[in-house]
Formats: structure tokens, C-alpha cells, sequence
């Protein structure tokens, strides 16, 4: 299928390009040298502009339309916003870490880095029309995380700038969450991200959140990569969205302060843990078919790229396992976001995220769903946090599983791992 010419990563082009009134074409063509980074950072724009413009300035709770689920499940809306910045943040934090230059990019991202540290000012400023919602709903412990897991990616960028007043602000709100208790799903670890951070910054913190998230998460272990979000196995991407990620970003600031774990070693559980990612990862690698369509199974399926955050974040990190050569991860989701992203109306007309899986489907979302919560969608853009000269972004574009094996092409087996 023949796409339309991409401009440069340069030229930031404030929309994403259509597909000419049709589904992705049986095979997707690979992009040509910086057009996949190009495309990232379009979608960053679009995604990142209207909702820290806004709250920069006191005004997305003003100004924010929000759009509910069908099954909403009554719960206080005000728990939208926090959703929408923590989500948001958490994805894009690498990318404002970057180096700053005079190149349209490094202009757009010191301008979005300026209106992110404002709107932590107003997240946590009583007397701000953007104060968030900490207080209430149990929500908030859940969206607290993406809101802390930002300044753990980005702590120069996002964290140390902060005046004292809002540091201050930040650590009180998220100690005060301690109140909520925390059922035994995958909201461990939303408890156990927030205790990371306040470790990581030399903060009195609670132990025991973050090392009985740890054990029970390992104990939720299925094998070959898959982890059980409770007592029992559901086949959704919550794994991707929540399990891999913050478990291994939780045991890295335990292995890197050396914290005291019972019975075991931060280390070698945080060498267990990305081990068992990048497995995972191998398997969302194989997920993704010709075209860049991926299954359409379980439940929050309007989270939309978020799906492959662990492939974005071991892209990131430059832990790939090496089954994973980074032109063939870097093609893989790139068919993703174009088959996703290049769809109609993933956008309001305001410039907000609709609730879809591609385009707006409203039916598809769960009783807990409102747009703030489709911002978890740019935690599959965490490779942005590379620069353009990074081989990630320069490494020759090679096809992906899928792509090989429906086009005749040599491709390697799969068997299970043990570990």
C-alpha cells in the first residue's frame, strides 16, 4: 500500500496523516530512513499539546471535555484529569529528558517541558483550578503511579526544576494515598511505584509496599513470560500496561539503593524480571501481523498502543534481547502506530482522545474507561527517549516475525523459556 509522504522529524507536522479511506494493506511497507521517528513525534504532538497547553495554565478541567463509557461506573469524574496528566507524562517523560538543541524538535520539547513542570505546580496547588482529584476514589493510587513512574524516568527534566513548595506538595499527596487500601490485582504495584519513587529520592518510604508487590507478582507467575493479574490467568495485555514495566522499574531503584529485600537479592530478581520482559516481549513482537494489526483481546483494548510499551521500554533501555534486532522492533511498531493511529477520529475536534480502539468506539470502553484514561496510549512512544542518531532509530529496518513468515521468508521457531 502506497502511504502518504511523511515530512522529517524536523518539520513536526501538527497532524497525522490519513489512510486513504481504507484498513492497513495486506503487508506494511517498511519506513524509509527517519519517517517511523518522524511519525512518533506527530502523534507525541498531537497527543501532548492540548492537554499540557491546558493545564500549564490552570485550565483542563475548564476546558477538557470529557467523554464517559456506556458503563461508567458512577465513580467522581474529577478522577479523569489525573488520569489524562499522570498517563500522558509517564510516556512522554523520556523524550523531555533528552538533551535540549535548536532544531524544531529540541524548540517543541523545551516548550512542552516547560508547561510539564507547570502543570505539576498546579496537580498540587489547593488553589489551583487544575488541583487534581488525590482525595476520594481509590483511582487515584492507580494514576498516582504514572504520575511518579514520569519523575522516576526523568528526574533532571521533570523533578529536580520543581520549587520546593511543589516537591513538597508532590510528596504529601503521595503519601497521603497510603489511606487507600489496595486490592490484590495488579494495583500492587501502583502502591509499590509510588514507595520506589520516594526511595528514589532519599524519602522516608514503606518497605513493605514495594517487597510485597514483589513477591506476590512473582508469585502471580505463570511462565514463558506471562503473569496472572489476581488468582487467576486472563489473556489481555495487562502485562503490558502494568505488570513488566513497573515491576522491573521498581527493582531497579531497589537494586540501584541497594534496599534490603527478605530472602533474596534486588539484583538478581531485577535480572529475573527483565528476563522474563524480554520474553514477553518476543511474544508481542510475534503478535503483531503484516499489516501491523495486533489481536483484539481482553479487557481496556481502547489503551490502544500501550500494548507495547515493554518493546518500547527495553527499546529505551537498550535491553532488547538480542532475538529482537532494533530495525526489526523499530518496523514492527511502527506498522502498529500507523495501522492504529492513521485511522479517523482517534481525535475529538478539540484535539482530545476519544475512547476507540481505532477511531471512536465508545461501546469498547469498560465500566472504569473515560478519554483521560486513553492517554496510557503514549507509553508506547517510550523509545522517543532516544535521540535520532541512536541506532535505534538509524539500524536498517528489517521485518518482523509475522511479515516473514506470510511472506515465505525464513523465520526463526519459538519454544518456551523457563525462568
Amino acid at each position: 500500500m502506497e502511504r502518504r509522504h511523511f515530512m522529517s522529524a524536523a518539520a513536526l507536522a501538527p497532524t497525522l496523516s490519513t489512510l486513504a479511506g481504507s484498513t492497513a494493506a495486506a503487508t506494511a511497507a517498511p519506513g524509509r530512513p527517519g519517517q517511523e521517528r518522524a511519525h512518533q513525534l506527530r502523534l507525541l504532538k498531537q497527543m501532548a499539546e492540548p492537554v499540557l497547553g491546558l493545564m500549564s495554565r490552570g485550565e483542563l478541567k475548564q476546558k477538557f471535555a470529557l467523554e464517559l463509557s456506556p458503563t461508567w461506573d458512577g465513580r467522581d469524574r474529577g478522577v479523569a484529569y489525573l488520569e489524562c496528566f499522570g498517563r500522558l507524562i509517564s510516556g512522554i517523560a523520556p523524550w523531555l529528558a533528552l538533551p535540549d538543541d535548536d532544531t524544531n524538535e529540541g524548540r517543541l520539547r523545551q516548550r512542552l517541558r516547560q508547561e510539564a513542570l507547570q502543570s505539576y505546580v498546579h496537580a498540587v496547588d489547593p488553589r489551583s483550578p487544575d488541583y487534581l482529584t488525590w482525595k476520594g476514589h481509590g483511582q487515584a493510587l492507580v494514576d498516582s503511579a504514572y504520575f511518579t513512574n514520569a519523575l522516576m524516568r526523568a528526574p533532571a527534566a521533570l523533578w529536580e526544576p520543581l520549587d520546593a513548595t511543589t516537591k513538597a506538595r508532590i510528596v504529601a499527596e503521595i503519601k497521603g494515598l497510603r489511606r487507600i487500601e489496595v486490592p490484590y490485582i495488579n494495583w500492587l504495584l501502583f502502591a509499590a511505584m509510588n514507595e520506589a519513587w520516594l526511595l528514589s529520592i532519599g524519602e522516608e518510604h514503606d518497605p513493605m509496599r514495594m517487597n510485597g508487590a514483589i513477591r506476590k507478582i512473582n508469585e502471580w507467575y505463570v511462565g514463558d513470560g506471562w503473569i496472572r493479574d489476581g488468582q487467576d490467568f486472563h489473556f489481555d495485555y495487562y502485562g503490558s500496561y502494568v505488570m513488566h514495566p513497573m515491576l522491573l522499574e521498581i527493582l531497579e531503584v531497589l537494586a540501584a539503593r541497594k534496599a534490603p529485600f527478605w530472602n533474596a537479592k534486588p539484583e538478581e530478581l531485577l535480572a529475573q524480571a527483565r528476563r522474563r520482559a524480554q520474553r514477553y516481549a518476543e511474544h508481542l513482537e510475534r503478535l503483531i501481523g503484516p499489516e501491523g494489526s495486533y489481536p483484539p483481546v481482553g479487557r481496556s483494548l481502547t489503551y490502544r498502543t500501550a500494548v507495547f510499551q515493554p518493546l518500547a521500554l527495553l527499546a529505551w533501555r537498550k535491553q532488547l534481547p538480542a532475538s529482537l534486532p532494533e530495525g526489526q522492533v523499530r518496523a514492527a511498531l511502527h506498522a502498529v502506530h500507523t495501522a492504529i493511529w492513521d485511522g479517523p477520529s482517534n481525535f475529538t475536534k478539540g484535539g482530545f482522545l476519544t475512547i476507540g480502539f481505532r477511531g471512536p468506539q465508545p461501546a469498547l470502553g469498560d465500566w472504569y474507561s473515560n478519554n483521560g484514561s486513553m492517554y496510557i496510549a503514549a507509553a508506547g512512544l517510550l523509545a522517543l527517549g532516544l535521540p535520532a542518531s541512536d541506532s535505534y532509530w538509524t539500524a536498517p529496518a528489517q521485518d518482523w516475525t509475522q511479515k516473514k513468515a506470510f511472506g515465505g521468508a525464513p523465520f526463526p521457531k519459538d519454544y518456551p523459556v523457563a525462568y
